[in-house]
């Protein structure tokens, strides 16, 4: 394809309006970015500047490190009285949001080990001979 040509649609094979694309994720992250900067304001008037997982303290030169983490993963329900924030610092709160994908993972493969009772039973025993064996000395 020439370099003239505009990105197509994967499915409808339509040109895709690249401009109109760029301002509506500028628009986005800078909506998000206000939300943000208003609960984590508030947060960090409500909560000690502490990690609640590592209990790490911080203070304002290093405040850049705390972040506001949502419990319910939710970063639209934000309610005045904070219960839904708690204040982790990045490594923390990188970690709680990995665990979270890997729930989310883990769920949609399904169940990893039959229930109790069903499914395929074993039947290799790897010390079936050995009574026999221990006789002979």
């Amino acid at each position: 394809m020439p370099p003239s040509d505009p990105p197509r649609h994967g499915k409808t094979g339509r040109p895709i309006d690249t401009a109109r694309l760029d301002r509506v994720v500028s628009q986005a992250r800078a909506a998000s970015d206000e939300r943000a900067a208003g609960y984590r304001e508030q947060a960090l008037k409500l909560y000690p500047w502490v990690c609640g997982r590592c209990a790490r303290v911080f203070d304002r030169g290093n405040l850049r490190e705390l972040t506001v983490h949502h419990k319910d993963m939710n970063h639209d329900r934000n309610p005045p009285d904070g219960s839904n924030w708690e204040l982790l610092c990045l490594y923390c709160h990188d970690n709680e949001h990995q665990r979270y994908e890997e729930h989310l993972a883990a769920r949609a493969a399904g169940p990893t080990r039959p229930a109790p009772g069903g499914g395929k039973q074993t039947t290799h025993n790897p010390f079936a001979g050995l009574g026999e064996l221990l006789k002979k000395e």
